[in-house]
């Protein structure tokens, strides 16, 4: 059961971030979505959308590798 809430934890920023990088490729094509009145707009939502999923995901990675003692000395406790 755990597992299953750990993937559902996971899912959420990745799926941000995956509309991050959508909404900034819109963006180089000229693509205008519905809620962003300007396109500089969405490119500046879009690229902090695909930061926070990236930052929470490899935030949550490092976090199991160093429990398990599997990072180098000077990023152990």
């Amino acid at each position: 059961m755990s597992r299953i809430i750990a993937l559902f934890i996971m899912l959420v920023p990745a799926i941000l971030a995956v509309v991050g990088i959508k909404l900034m490729r819109d963006m180089l094509f000229g693509i205008l979505q519905t809620p962003f009145p300007f396109l500089w707009l969405q490119f500046l939502i879009g690229l902090l959308l695909f930061l926070f999923g990236l930052a929470f995901v490899a935030g949550f990675i490092f976090y199991r590798d160093r429990k398990r003692n599997k990072v180098q000395k000077r990023f152990q406790k």
